[in-house]
C-alpha cells in the first residue's frame, strides 16, 4: 500500500453509528464528500479540509491535469473511481499524483498498480473540479465506451470491475445514458449527434449557445450503434435512413424526468440526430428570475388581473417566451379559474392547469384545439404560438368575448406583432380592441458571479457602440469601467452562468390604437409607443450591463439593430 493511502475506517472509527458510516459508503464517490459536509455541519470547502486531515492527504484545490500521465489509466478506471491523474509539485516528479474526491481505499491502488508500476501520491480536490478533468479529458461516456477495448476487456474478465457491461451493445446503452445525463447536468436544452468526416461530433446548447462535448477517442467506431440506439429509443425505423423521421423518448436519470423530442436527417456521412430535453420537473421561473424589475412586473401583474384581452409575448425562437408565459400561469393560478392551455411541446407541468398536447397529425392543431377549449368554460387560455390566420383569429375572438388569452408571436419587437396580425388577415380595429399588452423579450448570458470582474471601458468605443444601439452615447462620459467576464471552474471558463431576460413591454395607448385603426407602418408604431413611455429591448440591457448582470457584448448579439 503506498504511504499516503490510508484505509477508510482510520478516519471513520470516531463514528460509533454505523447509520451514518453507511449512508456516506452507499453514495456515489463524487457524492460522498456532500454527505460528510450535511453530516458534519459544514459547508463544502471546510468539509474538504477536514476530510483532508482526518485522511492525511494534501488538497489540491486547482488541480490540473497532467497530459502525459493521461494514457496510463484507462477510461473505465478513471470514471468508475473519479480520479484524474495531476501536474506534480516541483520535485517530485517520479511518482503519479492522483487527484480525488474522496479518499482512495486498497481496490483502488490494487487496480491502478495493474496498469503502473510509478509510486502514487494522492490529493484530495473538489468533486466537481474532478468531474470537469474527466470529463474535458477523456471524454463524456468514455468510460462505457473504454470496456470494449480489447485490453482492458481481456483484464476484467479475469477480475471484473463492480457493474462491468462485457459486451458492446450495453457499452452504447450506457453512452447514450450518460451523454443525456451530463447534458441534464450542465443545463443543456439540446443535444446535437452529427457525423462528420471522420468523426462523430456531439454538442450542447447551453445558455443558448453551442458547446462542443469532448468524446472519447473510440467513439467513430460506435457511431451507428448509437444512432441506432437513439432511434430504437424514440421508435422510429432504424432500417429508414433515407427520410427525416421524428420521435420520442421518455427519460429518467436520478432526478430528472425528461420528455425528449427526437429529430433526424440524412447526412452525407449518415444521420444527424438532435434531441430537445423538456425537464418536465425542473423548477419553473418566476417573473423576478426571468430578469423583471419591480416596475415591469407591476405593470405586467395589473393586466394579469383584467377579465378579458389577448396578452402577447414576442421573440425569435430560444428567447423564453413559453417560461414567460409560464411565470404569468403560475402567478394567476388560483381555485377559481377554469385554465387551459394548448401547447407543442408541453415544456411545464403547471399544477392545476389543463394543458393539452397539439397532435397535427390526427388533425389536433393549434386552431381545432383552440375551438374545443372555447366549448370548455375556460376563464384563461393559453395558445403556444399563433401561427397562422385561423389560429390567430379564433384567439383574438376569445379574447373580446370574455377570456382572458396568452399567446406567442415570432416577431423582432413588440409593435411589429400588431403589424404581424394584421398582415395575417385580422381586422386592424380587432387588433386594436383586443391586444392590452405586448412583451418582446430577449435572453442573455449572466455574468458567473463568482469570477466577474470591474474593467475599465474605452469611452470612445462605448459612445460609438451605444450610438449603434439608439441609445444616449452621454452615457459613456458617466460610465468608467463595468463588469467583464473572466471564466472559472463554476462557469466551465465562458465567464457566465446561466441567462436572464431583457424586457419591450408596450401597453397600447389611445394615440397607439387610432394608428393601428390607420393601418400605420411598424416604425410609426414604435416611435409612437417609445413616446409614450416604451422601454425598448435596447434599453432594457443597458440597464441589465449598468447593474452587472451582463455584457454589452452579449446585448449586442441578441439584439437586431436596424
Amino acid at each position: 500500500m503506498p504511504a499516503a493511502l490510508v484505509p477508510l475506517p482510520q478516519f471513520l472509527q470516531d463514528w460509533p453509528d454505523d447509520e451514518r458510516r453507511r449512508s456516506l459508503l452507499e453514495a456515489p464517490r463524487l457524492k460522498r464528500l456532500g454527505v460528510f459536509a450535511r453530516l458534519h455541519e459544514l459547508d463544502e470547502d471546510a468539509a474538504l479540509a477536514e476530510l483532508a486531515r482526518r485522511a492525511r492527504l494534501p488538497v489540491a484545490a486547482e488541480p490540473v491535469a497532467d497530459k502525459q500521465a493521461l494514457p496510463l489509466l484507462p477510461a473505465r478506471l478513471v470514471h468508475d473511481y473519479q480520479i484524474v491523474p495531476i501536474e506534480a509539485p516541483a520535485g517530485e516528479s517520479d511518482a503519479l499524483h492522483l487527484a480525488t474526491a474522496w479518499p482512495p481505499d486498497n481496490d483502488m491502488a490494487d487496480w491502478i498498480a495493474t496498469f503502473t508500476s510509478r509510486p502514487l501520491r494522492w490529493h484530495l480536490a473538489p468533486p466537481d473540479r474532478i468531474r470537469q478533468l474527466v470529463i474535458e479529458n477523456y471524454g463524456v461516456g468514455s468510460g462505457s465506451l473504454d470496456e470494449a477495448n480489447e485490453g482492458m476487456a481481456a483484464l476484467l474478465q479475469e477480475a471484473p470491475l463492480a457493474g462491468l457491461e462485457a459486451d458492446a451493445d450495453a457499452a452504447v446503452v450506457r453512452f447514450v445514458s450518460d451523454v443525456i445525463s451530463q447534458a441534464v447536468e450542465d443545463g443543456a436544452t439540446d443535444i446535437h449527434f452529427e457525423p462528420q468526416e471522420g468523426q462523430l461530433r456531439i454538442r450542447y446548447r447551453v445558455d443558448g449557445l453551442l458547446v462542443p462535448v469532448p468524446v472519447p477517442d473510440n467513439l467513430l467506431r460506435f457511431q451507428d450503434a448509437i444512432i441506432s440506439r437513439l432511434k430504437i429509443m424514440a421508435r422510429l425505423n432504424i432500417s429508414e435512413r433515407r427520410l427525416p423521421q421524428d420521435g420520442r423518448i421518455n427519460f429518467k436519470g436520478g432526478d430528472s424526468t425528461l420528455d425528449i423530442r427526437v429529430s433526424t436527417i440524412p447526412t452525407i456521412y449518415a444521420e444527424s440526430v438532435s434531441l430537445r430535453l423538456l425537464n418536465q420537473k425542473r423548477e419553473a421561473f418566476t417573473m423576478e428570475r426571468l430578469g423583471m424589475g419591480e416596475q415591469e412586473q407591476a405593470e405586467i401583474n395589473r393586466v394579469l388581473t383584467y377579465p378579458h384581452g389577448i396578452v402577447l409575448v414576442t421573440g425569435p425562437t430560444g428567447s423564453g417566451k413559453s417560461t414567460s408565459l409560464n411565470a404569468f400561469l403560475r402567478k394567476i393560478n388560483s381555485t377559481d379559474l377554469r385554465i387551459v392551455t394548448v401547447e407543442d411541446p408541453i415544456e411545464y407541468e403547471v399544477p392545476g392547469v389543463n394543458q393539452m398536447q397539439v397532435r397535427p397529425e390526427i388533425g389536433l392543431s393549434f386552431a381545432s384545439a383552440l375551438r374545443h377549449v372555447l366549448r370548455q368554460d375556460p376563464d384563461v387560455i393559453m395558445v403556444g404560438e399563433i401561427r397562422d390566420r385561423e389560429t390567430a383569429d379564433i384567439a383574438i375572438r376569445a379574447s373580446l368575448t370574455g377570456h382572458l388569452v396568452f399567446s406567442t408571436l415570432h416577431t423582432n419587437d413588440a409593435p411589429g406583432a400588431i403589424t404581424r396580425l394584421i398582415d395575417m388577415g385580422i381586422e386592424p380595429f380587432l387588433v386594436a380592441s383586443a391586444i392590452e399588452l405586448i412583451i418582446a423579450q430577449r435572453l442573455v448570458r449572466r455574468l458567473c458571479p463568482h469570477c466577474a470582474r470591474l474593467a475599465p471601458v474605452n469611452p470612445l468605443k462605448l459612445r460609438d457602440t451605444l450610438a449603434v444601439l439608439g441609445l444616449d452615447p452621454a452615457e459613456a462620459e458617466r460610465t468608467s469601467e463595468l463588469l467583464q467576464p473572466v471564466g472559472c471552474n463554476l462557469c466551465r471558463g465562458t465567464g457566465y452562468r446561466g441567462r436572464i431576460g431583457l424586457f419591450e413591454i408596450l401597453k397600447p395607448s389611445d394615440s397607439l390604437h387610432d394608428l393601428i385603426v390607420k393601418r400605420e407602418s411598424t416604425r410609426t408604431l414604435d416611435k409612437c409607443a417609445r413616446e409614450h413611455g416604451m422601454r425598448t429591448l435596447q434599453q432594457s440591457g443597458w440597464a441589465k450591463i449598468r447593474a452587472g448582470h451582463t455584457t454589452l457584448d452579449e446585448v449586442l448579439r441578441v439584439i437586431t439593430v436596424i
